[in-house]
C-alpha cells in the first residue's frame, strides 16, 4: 500500500507594495497648517522666525505704511480746520462811541457780520419800558438786553433773524419801522427801540453779543 507524504509549503509570504509616493505626501500634507507641504513650508519661513510667513510680512508692512500716509494727510486737514490769524484777530473789536449822539446808531463789522450800536433817547428808552414784556413773541425787558448804568447803548447784530438780512434803522434817514427801532424791508419785520421782534416773520429778537465796556466811552465786543 503506498503512502502519500504530506509536505510543507516552501513558497515565501507575498511581500507587500509600498504604498504609492503620492499617498504618502498627502499625509505629510495634513500634518502641516492649512496643508502646506512641508517642503515648501520651509522655503517660505526661511531666514524668519517660526510661524511668520512672508506673506504675513507683507501685509503687516502694507497696514503699517497705509496707517502712516493716513496720518501725513490728515495733518494738513487738521491745519486747515484751524483758525486762521485774521480770524482770531477779529474775535473781539473795540469801538469808541464817545461822537455818537442820543438817537444816533452806526454800523460797524465784528467776525464778518454787521452790527448796530444805538445811542437811545430818554423817550426811546421810556417806549421800550412800557411795552408788556409777556405779550411779546420774545420776551426781553431793555435791561435784559443792555448793562446796568448803560442802558441807553443798545448793541446788537445788524441781522434779521428771519432770513438773514440787514434790517433799516441804524443810518440817518432810514425807515425804522412801525415802532421806531429797525424795520426789514425783504419780509417786513419791525423791531422796536429795544430791537425786539414786533410784526413780522422774524421769530427772535435781534441778537445782542458778549459786550463790555472798558472804559466810559470803549466798549469791548466779543
Amino acid at each position: 500500500m503506498s503512502t502519500v507524504k504530506k509536505t510543507k509549503a516552501t513558497g515565501k509570504k507575498p511581500v507587500k507594495a509600498p504604498k504609492p509616493r503620492v499617498a504618502a505626501a498627502a499625509k505629510a500634507d495634513k500634518a502641516t497648517p492649512g496643508g502646506i507641504a512641508a517642503e515648501n513650508l520651509d522655503v517660505e519661513n526661511e531666514g524668519q522666525a517660526p510661524g511668520v510667513r512672508r506673506r504675513d510680512f507683507i501685509h503687516i508692512a502694507t497696514v503699517s505704511f497705509a496707517g502712516v500716509g493716513a496720518a501725513a494727510v490728515a495733518m494738513p486737514l487738521v491745519s486747515q480746520m484751524s483758525a486762521s490769524a485774521d480770524v482770531l484777530a477779529l474775535a473781539s473789536i473795540e469801538v469808541d462811541v464817545a461822537a455818537i449822539q442820543p438817537g444816533q446808531s452806526i454800523k460797524t463789522s465784528w467776525r464778518k457780520q454787521p452790527v448796530f450800536i444805538r445811542n437811545l433817547t430818554a423817550a426811546e428808552i421810556e417806549a421800550a419800558n412800557k411795552v408788556d414784556v409777556g405779550g411779546l413773541r420774545d420776551p426781553q425787558t431793555l435791561a435784559e438786553r443792555t448793562k446796568p448804568g448803560k442802558e441807553n447803548w443798545l448793541i446788537t447784530l445788524g441781522v434779521c433773524t428771519h432770513l438773514g438780512c440787514v434790517p433799516l434803522g441804524a443810518a440817518a434817514g432810514e425807515v425804522k419801522g412801525e415802532y421806531g427801532g429797525y424795520f426789514c424791508p425783504c419780509h417786513g419785520s419791525h423791531y422796536d427801540t429795544a430791537a425786539r421782534i414786533r410784526k413780522g416773520p422774524a421769530p427772535t429778537n435781534l441778537v445782542v453779543p458778549e459786550f463790555a465796556f472798558i472804559s466810559d466811552t470803549v466798549v469791548k465786543i466779543g
